[in-house]
């Protein structure tokens, strides 16, 4: 055994971050108010703690509970859930449990721990846990997930969620342990000593029960046990003897320990088939093989009934230990349990007939009572029925006879069992092996899943008794659904946890060592610097046995070593297994030699592992936290070992990556910065280089050796150390296993084997190389250098893409150089020189590979000559040649994946590209023993981009996003590579789709989309609070100004639409009803005090009159605009009635006659106005409502108003039905008007039946004839009725109908019932029945025997009244006591009713015979029958039939007036003035309402044109006291004017009219005279709609809208505030209805303020205009959607934005629904129009008048005002001004003023980086400075691009990004550049430093000399020649020279370079160097032919 600790001694790592560690529970308990002081008082009642043993009770007490403070704690930690907190910081969340308190903490690594959340329960917790339960979504076919946290009682679980909702479950029996699964809680039930006494043995009960969420049923859990015999079928899972251990979700597996047969089995739990279901449900026939039939169920019955106890709260009930035992030991609570358990036990008490009722109280109880007692009860109960066997011999505790099964069977019927929800089915056992069966078993303390570094998976459990750790390697099945378990490995260990991120565990040895694993693979000691762990010291009494690797379980050598071992030691006790007793006996003598050691503390167990932390305990009680460093930090590096693992096989692999961990995490290992050189050296050491001898890596410099043993031996000189390595890589099994795979045969790439001399390539003919290394080919990653060298090669070319890992290619290059010319790979070794010359050229030394080990290499397949390039596989795709797939490794190289295949769909257009062309551009590596799926490209290609979605473009940039890939990438993408991208993504940006997701958006920077959609998304997941503009209503200082109620007006919003003047202001003014009124009254001499004061009241009850009228069109003004907070009442501002005089003036004085419940109806106004200020989208619930309910009842009223707003605005429906009823009992008038409206408008057209049960309560004629008459007040049956009408609105219901149609008409009776207010009754029905058939006209189904039209039309003009019809006739037998009608109809009751009626149910139907029935009569005989006001309604009628007539002009208006009024007058005739003017007025002010109807929030300037007159018409009348006046009465010329007034305001609404809005204001001082109650409501509400929603809403022309506004303006208004005689007041707020958000405000996404845009507005053909354009300015109200075809945002201020709405309009009705808000974003380059309303300060203003004089005239210090973005304004700051300190000159700062200038310009700001990457590049070709030759390359790409663009003719100025003279101008530099160094003779510096060396060429010849493949002189300018052959692409000529060389004429040659590849352009500045070479003197012939 001794041989490990060699091992240790040789690889050991230094573990960190060592701190002390305290559950932070603990330390916040200490201050935590226990429940202490809560127990005390529940222990004993109060009257018994003063009784005269009172005291000895209260000891006592006081004891118990000492005892329960000192309750055990526990905890457990995870790694931080997402969902809980939103940083991105890894944190640590703890759970943490001591007695009655639950603490939920958190903290990180650079935050202290705080607390999330702490529970306090009522008893001893036994156990919590988190738990995420799966709450199923009705829509959506996933579940969201619900964070909780679960508390387990001795009786209930209380489940808390991180929402906040809270659970309390009860307990149906004892649990014994609880587990969190993927699906729910796992409970595992408590054996008793009942289950031993009533069950016999085969017929178990179930133990493990399943609870899928909190509110679910508890349900058995049924298993499926492995195997093939007659057993392995479904049953439920009732082995007491199996115990779960272990359950996990990612897999869904459960662990579990049989304790008979000692064995471990590993169970996968999923959600049980229905097959399964039905098998276990069925009862069998055959009693005998059964392991579960119904028998055992019915024994459930009485024992769960005797361990249900109710314990008391303050009992901790004894678990477990049910009545019938009597050994348990006495605990203060038994007493309590015993009492409860008698309570229970009776059977007559669970007699199946009380089931139902006592489990609907579960389900009840459960959602809402705190308390315990009921629902463990009652859950118990239901429990017991469930499971209950129908025969009476079960109640007893009998055993019954078998044969009793056959005839239970019979009367399955009548159970209902539990439906088992979840199935557990055996993936895997332990096996038995016969010898050690019975000292073997024992339960798995702790079980883990782990995976190893080669992604390996084991599930691994610790059997402590055995001090060993066993691990299962389990792989997923192909089609992921099954796991496999394989074989299972032993590691000696006392304990071990998981280190999940770095794949890895820790185990603790019996020695008390920490030894690091990786799957079952040892990987070093762990240092824990400050303990000495035990064996460290006993290192050097102990003898070096054996060799390192034998203790390390290798699959190789894995599965028999622990047997074997076992007997040679012959140890019958499995405590010592793996110990020899020689070391027991040294580890003991050395522990009493050093009595100090006991002193040490050494580690006890680990626990608690979070990532890569663990916490130890000590011997000594306290614990430290560790962390175990990570196998690599930099990005490069672990990108290598990522590529190593992928390609080797996984032994190597592994060996490699132990091998790296041990060397990189040494005891004061390297810092960051060596990492590579320490990975580049160890790396190249196990392929077999002697890294010494190579210059390049012996200057890697290392502060530390390469293979340090430990900090203490660190003093030695640096190579000592690796003497022992190589022992360790000798002593391996690798190279011998490896032998035997080799594939023999040389390495053989190009064909033929070469000599050693003929490698001496390109860098070794100037200086022979030193002398060379020869390959130690016994290194255990020779053989694969070559796949190993290519895999590399492949992350160089991913590198080159990113421009931030481009430093770290250039490390990397170095060591594939060395391998490249190492296997005489001459292409790759020239790509690399050509990629960085002036690193390369330094390079010399090469090892020698001798030819016979060659054979030992593996042959890389895919290895291949020509080396790939993808830059150069990107440059040919651009110049449109065909191009060979390119290579990748997936998972490692993505990005060459994405942007080969984005070039691939974009530049070769091929629209398959990214989903089933894939492997024509890609073609995958994969490893030779690693098989990869394909599934990643079945995955990519179910995101089916649309391939119609139009442009590539738009292809392009979903594909992109699709694929993960964000701006931030692009940013790093190289500017030349990235160039298509971004134009691509140019395009997009200028005409993005509407629906396009927040993700594309945020692709293509267009912001303000990304906001737009992150709304949308977010308004689907959840009703988001408050969701519009987070635009505050500003605090108002002063007290007053908050209680007026109308505070909360958007001011942003308003501002901007009314910017001129004050009319909000203005409008709050006339509408406040909060603060007195001045009553302004002279007192005259001769007026005594008494009677001035009695005046003064009189004034102010004038004044009262318009001040009780205001709440109605205050609350049309607030409308929606208030968010409440939950936890505070709705403000309600108060009426107030007083008036201020010098002094106070009060009505209530007794000085004169007020009117009794004047203030009623008022009041209830009131309530309603503060109410619809709350918008539909906050959060209100019943709780909220009923917290609003006034103390004082003379509120009630108010409260009414406030319910019945709530149901305006939707919110009623939150209302528990048990509260409506609560509210209907109370018989409060007004409330039951109230309730009923509002829930009838809640519930609009639903036809819901709840609903109809509650308003047919209240009609007598919808209840049945025989039932009870109840009394309820007439007003309240009015609005019953009205709520039928709205609860069927537009269903066109045959029994409503039939009875609303009688209803109209109905007759006074019997009795003295119904004879007062009979108008408002009959009106009511007539609007009821209306909105019923709304727009139904002829085509009522199966109503035409009703006759409705004609019974309406009788209604209407009167006559003989029919037989009552059905139910009703015994009703009306009895006539009235109070009024004689006669058998005729009252004209006068019901036609207002029956008129509108027939308007509604044929409203806009065109029916010209239905509208002629509503003529007005055309002699005068007839109009004398006819009253004025039923002409309005007529008039009014017969043109909302007649809807598509109705025109905005006068002469319609005068249209609808009879020709008999409208000629000239013959004196002689007796004409009746009166009449005339009456109905001439009348008939007006209903056409008019009809014109206001119609074009009702359109803003129409013609209708409102054609009103605005009438209104000055009839002013004109009034105003004259003469004759016209008087004949039509001051009221009539009132009423007219009001409903004119109401039209101009309907067709306004929202807008906020001057106009209007004077007129309103000028009868707002109109008080005295016949100025009553109604007029004034109806002026205010005309307000109140102009600024509807303060300008946020208005009226929509919707059937329903159009129904709603009828019942709000019927034009009757109330004479005085009590009169409802025809009309019922509460009415008036249904207004609300036809009100719909259609304001759009644009709001900057950059500011997040409301802003001006131009917006242009498409409106679809209709009959009447063409389809037309119109440009409004926003914020403005749109008009109606249905209109309308689309919206476009337009140019040129801000980005464009178009929204279609022939495609749907959801989208913009979304919108519109939050507030309207449309995010836009501002041009760069631009003002908004608040700054520059003209546009004249703009930067592209000032190049109107010359072409280029932009650029001149452009002041980079200007830029701040044209653009936000802070990118460019700080470039203008310090690139474009001149400084003191500056060194640009003149010119180049003109270039950077003139590049923003392009960039704001052109609107693309984000090429300003690729603007000054360009110019860079080409300032560096022109100095010659290049190191290396990147930028050029991405030059070479831009020009590439920017010619086939020019060549395909698609150089207009909208598709190219680069459109300015900026790319020729560079591209010329370069070319000039270029060419200079070609025809120059030499450098001047070259030939200076070396003006001793004979050999001078011209650069001409230096780049012949290279084509034709001859070695570079040693001091040749590499640098520049490398740059001349990138940029003119110039391919590696190697072997080609020759078929240039030799040519005679420009065609000959032309023609050979054609198979090269060499663009024309290129090659024409080589003529002259070839064709001149041909003549020249330097033509050498018969060069060897270089090998590849």
């Amino acid at each position: 055994m001794s041989d490990v600790v060699y091992e240790e001694t040789a690889t050991m790592i230094a573990a960190g971050e060592l701190q002390s560690f305290v559950p932070f529970g603990r330390e916040h308990c200490r201050n935590h108010p226990n429940a202490f002081n809560l127990q005390l008082r529940e222990l004993q009642p109060a009257s018994e703690l003063w009784s005269s043993d009172g005291a000895a009770g209260l000891v006592g007490s006081l004891r118990e509970v000492s005892l329960q403070e000192r309750h055990r704690e526990f905890w457990q930690l995870r790694k931080g859930c997402v969902g809980v907190r939103e940083e991105d910081v890894e944190f640590e969340e703890e759970l943490y449990t001591a007695g009655t308190v639950v603490v939920w903490s958190q903290g990180s690594r650079t935050q202290a721990s705080s607390v999330y959340k702490a529970f306090t329960v009522d008893s001893p917790v036994h156990q919590a846990l988190w738990c995420n339960f799966a709450v199923p979504q009705n829509k959506k076919d996933e579940d969201e997930v619900e964070q909780t946290v679960c508390i387990i009682q001795s009786s209930c679980v209380n489940v808390h969620t991180v929402g906040g909702k809270d659970f309390i479950s009860p307990l149906p029996f004892q649990v014994s342990d609880v587990w969190a699964t993927k699906f729910g809680l796992l409970l595992e039930r408590k054996p008793t000593m009942t289950d031993a006494q009533l069950i016999s043995p085969g017929e178990p009960l179930p133990t493990f029960f399943s609870m899928l969420h909190p509110i679910d049923e508890i349900a058995p859990v049924v298993c499926k046990p492995a195997g093939m015999h007659e057993g392995s079928r479904v049953q439920y899972a009732s082995d007491a003897a199996i115990k779960i251990v272990f359950s996990c979700c990612q897999p869904s597996l459960v662990v579990t320990y049989d304790t008979i047969q000692g064995t471990h089995s590993v169970w996968f739990l999923r959600k049980v088939t229905a097959d399964e279901r039905s098998s276990v449900l069925r009862r069998p026939a055959d009693p005998v093989g059964t392991s579960l039939g119904m028998v055992a169920l019915g024994f459930l019955n009485p024992y769960l009934r005797n361990i249900s106890r109710l314990d008391s709260p303050g009992g901790s009930g004894v678990m477990g230990q049910s009545a019938l035992s009597t050994s348990s030991p006495l605990h203060y609570g038994t007493l309590h349990g015993h009492q409860s358990r008698l309570t229970v036990s009776s059977p007559g008490s669970h007699s199946r007939v009380h089931s139902p009722s006592i489990s609907n109280m579960a389900a009840l109880s459960r959602a809402h009572s705190p308390g315990m007692a009921a629902p463990s009860f009652s859950a118990a109960s239901r429990f017991n029925m469930s499971f209950q066997s129908p025969s009476s011999r079960g109640q007893h505790g009998l055993l019954p006879s078998l044969s009793s099964t056959v005839n239970e069977t019979m009367l399955v019927p009548e159970l209902e069992p539990i439906m088992p929800d979840l199935c557990m089915e055996q993936l895997w056992s332990e096996t038995v092996t016969a010898g050690i069966h019975r000292q073997m078993s024992s339960q798995a303390s702790k079980v883990f899943l782990s995976s190893d570094l080669c992604e390996n998976r084991y599930l691994c459990f610790l059997v402590e008794s055995h001090q060993q750790l066993r691990c299962v390697k389990f792989i997923e099945s192909n089609d992921t659904s099954q796991l496999i378990f394989a074989s299972v490995t032993s590691i000696p260990a006392k304990d071990a946890e998981p280190l999940q991120n770095i794949d890895a565990m820790l185990v603790l040895e019996a020695c008390g060592s920490l030894v690091l694993y990786t799957g079952v693979t040892r990987v070093s000691k762990v240092f824990v610097p400050g303990l000495l762990s035990p064996t460290f010291n006993l290192t050097n009494h102990l003898p070096h046995l054996s060799t390192p690797l034998e203790n390390v379980s290798t699959p190789t050598n894995a599965g028999s070593r622990h047997l074997q071992r076992l007997d040679e030691a012959s140890m019958p006790s499995p405590v010592s297994e793996l110990r020899s007793p020689n070391i027991k006996h040294h580890e003991a003598s050395f522990l009493e030699d050093y009595t100090f050691q006991q002193a040490t503390p050494y580690i006890h167990a680990l626990r608690d592992p979070v990532s890569n932390r663990v916490t130890l305990e000590l011997s000594c009680g306290t614990m430290l936290r560790i962390s175990i460093p990570e196998i690599a930090t930099s990005e490069l590096v672990r990108k290598c070992l990522q590529s190593i693992r992928f390609i080797l096989p996984k032994e190597a692999a592994m060996k490699v990556l132990v091998k790296w961990y041990n060397i990189y995490n040494a005891p004061g290992g390297p810092s960051a910065h060596a990492e590579w050189n320490l990975f580049v050296t160890c790396f190249m050491t196990l392929m077999g280089y002697n890294t010494e001898r190579l210059t390049w890596t012996r200057n890697l410099h290392f502060e530390v050796p390469l293979s340090p043993v430990i900090a203490a031996k660190k003093a030695r000189p640096s190579d000592g150390g690796s003497d022992e390595d190589w022992d360790y890589l000798m002593g391996c099994h690798y190279k011998r296993q490896m032998n035997s795979q080799l594939v023999c045969g040389p390495l053989d790439c190009s064909g033929a084997n070469k000599t050693l001399t003929e490698t001496e390539g390109l860098s070794f003919v100037s200086s022979p190389p030193s002398p060379s290394q020869k390959l130690d080919s016994s290194a255990p990653l020779f053989p694969h250098i070559p796949a190993l060298f290519y895999i590399l090669h492949l992350l160089y070319q991913e590198l080159k893409l990113n421009e931030l890992q481009r430093a770290r290619a250039s490390s990397l290059v170095c060591l594939l150089h060395q391998l490249a010319s190492d296997l005489q790979l001459e292409e790759y070794v020239d790509l690399y020189w050509r990629d960085y010359p002036s690193l390369m050229s330094g390079f010399k030394e090469s090892c020698l590979i001798d030819q016979a080990l060659f054979g030992q290499m593996q042959r890389a397949p895919f290895l291949r000559a020509e080396p790939p390039c993808v830059l150069s596989w990107l440059s040919s795709c651009l110049r449109g040649e065909e191009v060979p797939p390119f290579p990748y490794l997936p998972g490692i190289c993505q990005r060459t994946k994405l942007l080969v295949l984005s070039y691939a769909l974009y530049i070769t257009a091929d629209e398959n590209a990214t989903s089933t062309d894939v492997s024509k551009y890609l073609v995958k590596l994969s490893a030779g023993q690693k098989c990869v799926s394909e599934q990643h490209y079945r995955r990519q290609s179910s995101v089916k981009v649309k391939s119609s979605s139009g442009s590539l473009a738009e292809q392009l940039v979903v594909w992109l996003t699709s694929e993960g890939f964000t701006l931030k990438d692009l940013e790093s993408v190289p500017f030349g590579v990235a160039l298509p991208i971004r134009e691509a993504i140019y395009h997009c940006r200028e005409q993005p789709c509407s629906d396009w997701s927040e993700e594309v958006c945020m692709l293509i920077g267009r912001q303000d989309l990304t906001k737009q959609a992150h709304k949308m998304t977010r308004a689907k997941s959840k009703a988001s609070v408050g969701s519009g503009l987070s635009l505050e209503p500003p605090a108002s200082t002063e007290a007053d100004e908050e209680e007026d109620g109308m505070s909360d007006i958007i001011q942003e919003v308003t501002g901007l639409i009314w910017s001129q003047d004050l009319r909000v202001q203005e409008v709050r003014r006339l509408l406040q009803s909060s603060r007195p009124v001045r009553v302004s009254v002279v007192q005259l001499p001769e007026v005594s005090d008494h009677e001035y004061i009695e005046e003064k009241e009189n004034k102010l009850l004038q004044l009262c009159q318009r001040t009780m009228a205001l709440p109605v069109g205050r609350g049309l003004f607030t409308l929606f605009s208030y968010h409440p907070v939950p936890t505070e009442p709705l403000p309600v501002p108060k009426l107030n009635l007083t008036g201020r005089a010098p002094g106070l003036v009060d009505l209530n004085s007794g000085n004169i006659d007020v009117p009794p419940n004047m203030t009623s109806w008022p009041s209830f106004h009131n309530g309603v106005a503060a109410g619809l200020k709350i918008a539909p989208a906050s959060q209100v619930d019943s709780a909220w409502i009923a917290y609003n309910k006034p103390k004082s009842p003379e509120l009630a009223n108010e409260y009414a108003g406030f319910l019945m707003a709530l149901g305006l605005n939707g919110h009623l429906t939150k209302l528990a039905t048990l509260n409506i009823h609560d509210y209907l009992t109370k018989g409060h008038e007004m409330t039951s008007i109230g309730l009923l409206l509002g829930v009838s408008s809640a519930r609009l057209g639903t036809m819901d039946m709840s609903i109809t049960r509650l308003l047919s309560i209240h009609i007598p004629a919808l209840l049945p004839p025989t039932s009870t008459e109840l009394d309820v007040p007439h007003n309240v049956q009015v609005a019953a009725v009205i709520g039928i009408g709205l609860v069927y609105q537009g269903t066109g219901h045959r029994h409503n109908a039939e009875v609303l149609l009688s209803e109209i008409g109905r007759p006074p009776g019997p009795e003295m019932e119904y004879c007062t207010d009979r108008e408002s009754y009959s009106l009511a029905a007539g609007l009821a029945l209306g909105m019923v058939c709304l727009g139904h006209g002829s085509n009522l189904i199966g109503m035409t025997d009703l006759n409705v039209p004609e019974q309406l039309y009788q209604y209407m003009v009167g006559g003989h009244r029919r037989a009552q019809a059905g139910a009703n006739r015994e009703r009306h037998k009895s006539p009235s006591y109070q009024i004689k009608e006669g058998d005729t109809i009252n004209v006068d009751v019901t036609c207002p009713g029956a008129t509108l009626a027939l308007a509604m149910i044929y409203l806009k139907t065109n029916n010209r015979s239905i509208a002629d029935w509503l003529k007005p009569p055309d002699t005068w005989f007839l109009l004398d029958f006819i009253k004025p006001e039923f002409l309005l309604l007529r008039t009014l009628a017969r043109c909302i039939i007649m809807w598509d007539e109705i025109l905005p002009n006068p002469e319609w208006v005068k249209s609808n007036i009879p020709q008999i009024m409208r000629g000239t007058f013959d004196s002689s005739e007796d004409i009746n003035m009166e009449t005339m003017t009456q109905a001439q007025d009348y008939i007006t002010a209903g056409a008019c309402m009809a014109l206001g109807l119609r074009f009702a929030g359109s803003a129409n300037s013609d209708a409102f044109d054609c009103l605005y007159e009438f209104a000055k018409t009839f002013m004109k009348i009034m105003s004259f006291t003469g004759t016209a006046a008087a004949q039509t009465g001051y009221y009539n010329l009132q009423t007219g004017l009001s409903m004119i007034l109401l039209a101009m305001s309907m067709v306004m609404s929202g807008t906020g009219n001057l106009k209007v809005l004077q007129l309103c204001r000028f009868f707002h001082k109109r008080t005295g005279g016949e100025m009553n109650y109604g007029f004034h409501m109806a002026h205010h509400m005309a307000l109140g709609l102009l600024f509807l929603g303060g300008g946020r809403y208005t009226l929509s022309t919707s059937n329903s809208a159009i129904a709603a506004l009828l019942c709000a303006l019927y034009p009757h208004f109330p004479a005085h505030s009590t009169d409802n005689r025809y009309h019922l007041q509460a009415l008036r707020h249904l207004a609300v209805l036809a009100a719909e958000p259609r304001l759009l405000v644009p709001v900057d996404v950059d500011s997040l303020k409301p802003c001006y845009a131009l917006l242009e507005v498409t409106y679809k053909e209709t009959k009447w205009y063409e389809e037309t354009t119109v440009e409004l300015m926003a914020p403005t109200m749109l008009p109606e959607l249905h209109l309308l075809k689309r919206v476009k945002v337009k140019g040129p201020r801000y980005w464009e934005l178009s929204v279609d709405l022939s495609k749907e309009t959801q989208h913009l009705k979304s919108i519109l629904s939050r507030d309207g808000v449309l995010y836009v974003k501002l041009r760069a380059g631009q003002l908004p129009y608040k700054d520059d309303p003209q546009g004249w300060k703009s930067l592209l203003a000032s190049s109107v008048n010359h072409h280029n004089s932009g650029v001149r005239a452009f002041k980079p210090e200007t830029i701040s005002t044209f653009t936000s973005e802070p990118a460019l304004i700080s470039f203008a700051k310090f690139f474009c001004k001149t400084s003191d300190g500056m060194k640009y000159r003149g010119d180049s700062l003109a270039l950077f003023s003139a590049m923003l200038y392009e960039c704001v310009t052109q609107e693309c700001p984000e090429m300003l980086p690729t603007y000054i990457a360009i110019e860079q590049a080409a300032g560096a070709v022109r100095r010659g400075n290049l190191l290396e030759t990147f930028p050029l390359w991405q030059m070479r790409l831009v020009v590439e691009l920017w010619d086939s663009r020019v060549l395909y003719g698609r150089s207009n100025s909208h598709e190219a990004l680069l459109t300015s003279e900026f790319l020729p101008v560079m591209k010329n530099m370069v070319d000039v550049a270029l060419d200079g160094w070609l025809g120059g003779e030499e450098d001047i510096r070259w030939r200076n430093s070396f003006w001793t060396d004979r050999r001078l060429q011209s650069n001409s010849s230096l780049l012949r000399s290279y084509m034709r493949g001859e070695a570079l002189p040693q001091n040749a300018p590499s640098a520049m020649l490398a740059c001349f052959l990138v940029y003119r692409s110039i391919p590696c000529l190697r072997n080609t020279h020759t078929q240039l060389e030799g040519c005679s004429s420009l065609g000959d040659l032309l023609s050979r370079s054609s198979q090269l590849g060499i663009p024309l352009r290129d090659l024409l500045r080589l003529i002259p160097i070839l064709l001149g070479s041909a003549s020249g003197p330097l033509t050498l012939q018969g060069f060897p032919l270089q090998a590849f």
